[in-house]
């Protein structure tokens, strides 16, 4: 199971094994952190899962179709290593995945 980490905007680190398959967006609700919104669920149409990836980005496949479209339009700025937590779908490539909380997701 895949260790990540979640640094919320207040600086505090929670970390968690999650399973395989399972996306980061459920990793971080499983948690209840208030910081990942996800209200369409995890279906890439309303961007409130927008994360920062601070270690692994190298490891993701890069951004494309909808989740590109999506990161331009979020409440938080969008910078080189925003992604959408329910498009991130966890492997054992990515133990040790650290993904930082914006500070609003609307």
């Amino acid at each position: 199971m895949p260790s990540i980490t979640f640094i919320l905007p207040d600086g505090e680190r929670r970390t968690t094994e999650a399973a395989v398959g399972d996306t980061a967006m459920y990793a971080a609700l499983s948690l209840g952190l208030d910081g990942v919104v996800a209200e369409c669920g995890g279906n890439a149409v309303c961007a409130t899962c927008h994360i920062y990836v601070e270690h692994g980005l190298e490891k993701l496949p890069a951004v494309a179709g909808d989740e590109d479209d999506l990161l331009d339009g979020t409440a938080a700025e969008r910078l080189p290593n925003s992604r959408l937590s329910c498009q991130i779908k966890l492997s054992s490539d990515l133990d040790g995945l650290i993904l930082r909380i914006p500070d609003r997701q609307v």
